[in-house]
Parts: structure tokens; C-alpha cells; sequence
């Protein structure tokens, strides 16, 4: 498989893409983190334009893909959902036709409501011609999910996480009910490189039934595995990787007051310095942010030297790159 292989892909789920898709998106990644360090330029896309469509807010996706083009030489233009005709019912199929007639890639990120965000996505990418790049959905964040497993190898040596224990965990959040994209797109791809992930959660926050049966089939397949507890210690215990993000409880989105009174019932479902003694003696602290300090995570752990939060999120640079150079023609044939 070549490069150019993936150019007019779409990038809705890391579980559309083979193991080796993801390699050699990796691989990209690594290569343009290093140009990017050492002030090299690398105009891939010179003269392309992305257009980003988002229905929810965002710091570091937009700016990260907002830089990223820039600085692939092309141009990102953002789009608020509420100030577009998407906010007057116009459909997915017609604004799929149309920008893609304008330019060379749509992105999206629409993760507010579950069953609506990855089929308003697949909608967009069955009408038009341009490559979609999910930017966060309601079933799974892919390029976050890229940029988290990069951070993983940076920091262990190796892509190959065959009998490394993963602890994906529900941690308490006082401020909104989040999405379940981040937890089920670590579930989605770290078990296809051999890991072993557990996802600790209290009984309420079950995952979607459809995204879990794809996890657990991709991870039979690449030797990984997956299991859940309701118990955040149990789940700790010996993990390299510590995960633990804050999400709502299916059944209760679109009711906020009913979902933030059950995040409260579980207060006592935080990271901190005594959890974290129970992990491996290499582990990694490693959350997608913003975190809510004090309730998912305390300073002492975000903050401390087991915590590579800011590499992961600066990774999300060159994985974001990665995937607009390869789906959008920055590596032609002859390449």
C-alpha cells in the first residue's frame, strides 16, 4: 500500500481504516512533527481549502486544524454552524454536493446528541466527492484517538502495545454531560495494536451497545482485549495507561438538570495521587481536555510528571496534518 492510496478516503471512524491505514497515518504524523520542529516547510496541500463545519464548541481541534492547513499551504475555512443555513434545516446531502464542488475536504464536528453526529456525517460523505474528516461525533473522536495512540508510542517506545493494560475510566464532572465519542474511539482503535483495555464506569455510563459489538470484533482481531468494571481501582490497577474523562449517560442526554444530578452521585470518582500509586510504576496520566481540575483529575496528578496531557495535545497537530495530507492529495502517485 502506498500513501497515495488513501487520497479521497474519508476519515469518519479509525475503525474504517485497516491497521495499516493507520500505520502509515502515523507514520505521516511523526514526519511532520519533525519538519514542524526543525522549521522545515512541508506545503502539501498548496492552494486546497478545507471547509470546517462545527455544531459544537472546540479550542483544540479547530486550531490545530486550522494551523495544520496553514501551514500545509492551504486554507481552513471555519464554520459556525448556528450562523450557516445548517441552522435553517438545510440537509446534509445538499451541503455535501455543494462544498465539495468548492473545495477539497469537509470536516465536521457534531457530537452534542447520540445517533445524530456520525450519520449527519456519513450523510455528507455519500452526497459529496470531497473527503470527510470527523472532528468529534457522538460515536468516536478519530483524530484525537490518532494523536493519543502517537503519544502512547512516543512515550513507550513502540506501536505494538500487545499485553499493555489501558484504563479507560468515568471520572465526575460538575459542569455538562460529555460526549461518548472519546472513550468508545479508545476502544475502537487501542485494542487493533494488541492492548488490553479496561473501562471502568459506574453502572448508568454503559457505551453505545452497536460501537461497543464493532470494539470488541476489531479487538478479537488484533490480539487485544476489552473489559469493564465498576470499580475505578480495580481498573487502575497495573495500567501503564490511565485515562480517566468524565462522560454522560446515554439515556439522559438532552436532560442536563437529571445528568449532572447522577454525575454528583459519583463525586468520589476522581484521579488522584492514591489512584495513580495503583497503576504500573510507568504509567501515564492521559486526557483528551479540558479536564475539570479538582473533579475528573487533581492538579497534583495533570500537573505532575507523569502526565503527558500537552504532548497529546500537541500531537493533535501533526495526526490532524497527517490525515488532511493524505485524504486530500498531498501525497500524489509519482510521490
Amino acid at each position: 500500500m502506498s500513501r497515495s492510496d488513501l487520497f479521497g478516503r474519508d476519515f469518519i471512524s479509525t475503525a474504517d481504516w485497516s491497521v495499516d491505514e493507520l500505520g502509515i497515518a502515523l507514520d505521516v504524523a511523526a514526519e511532520l512533527k519533525s519538519a514542524f520542529a526543525s522549521g522545515r516547510p512541508h506545503r502539501l496541500l498548496a492552494d486546497k481549502t478545507l471547509f470546517m463545519i462545527f455544531l459544537d464548541l472546540s479550542t483544540r481541534t479547530r486550531n490545530a486544524f486550522e494551523a495544520g492547513m496553514t501551514q500545509l499551504g492551504g486554507h481552513a475555512h471555519f464554520i459556525d454552524a448556528n450562523t450557516s443555513q445548517i441552522a435553517h434545516g438545510e440537509s446534509p446531502r445538499d451541503m455535501g454536493i455543494i462544498l465539495s464542488s468548492y473545495g477539497h475536504g469537509i470536516a465536521i464536528r457534531h457530537d452534542k446528541v447520540p445517533g445524530e453526529g456520525n450519520a449527519y456525517m456519513r450523510a455528507v460523505a455519500d452526497a459529496g466527492g470531497a473527503p470527510v474528516i470527523n472532528l468529534q461525533c457522538d460515536e468516536d473522536h478519530p483524530t484525537q484517538q490518532l494523536a493519543d495512540l502517537m503519544t502512547i508510542e512516543e512515550v513507550f517506545g513502540t506501536r505494538d502495545l500487545s499485553s499493555m493494560k489501558v484504563c479507560v475510566s468515568w471520572a465526575f464532572a460538575p459542569s455538562y454531560a460529555k460526549p461518548m465519542s472519546v472513550p468508545q474511539g479508545l476502544a475502537l482503535l487501542l485494542p487493533r495494536f494488541g492492548a488490553d483495555l479496561t473501562i471502568a464506569r459506574p453502572p448508568e455510563y454503559r457505551l453505545m451497545p452497536h460501537v461497543m459489538e464493532r470494539a470488541h470484533r476489531l479487538a478479537h482481531e488484533g490480539g487485544g482485549s476489552i473489559t469493564e468494571t465498576a470499580d475505578m481501582e480495580e481498573g487502575f490497577a497495573g495500567a501503564q495507561v490511565v485515562y480517566p474523562k468524565s462522560w454522560g449517560a446515554e439515556h439522559l442526554f438532552g436532560n442536563e438538570s437529571e445528568a449532572l444530578a447522577l454525575n454528583a452521585r459519583y463525586r468520589d470518582w476522581i484521579c488522584d495521587g492514591r489512584r495513580m500509586s495503583l497503576a504500573a510504576g510507568d504509567a501515564i496520566y492521559m486526557h483528551c481536555l479540558p479536564a475539570d481540575r479538582g473533579h475528573e483529575v487533581t492538579d497534583e496528578v495533570i500537573d505532575g510528571d507523569r502526565s503527558v496531557v500537552f504532548e497529546e495535545a500537541a500531537n493533535r497537530l501533526h495526526t490532524g496534518k497527517a490525515v488532511m495530507a493524505l485524504t486530500m492529495g498531498g501525497y500524489p502517485e509519482h510521490a
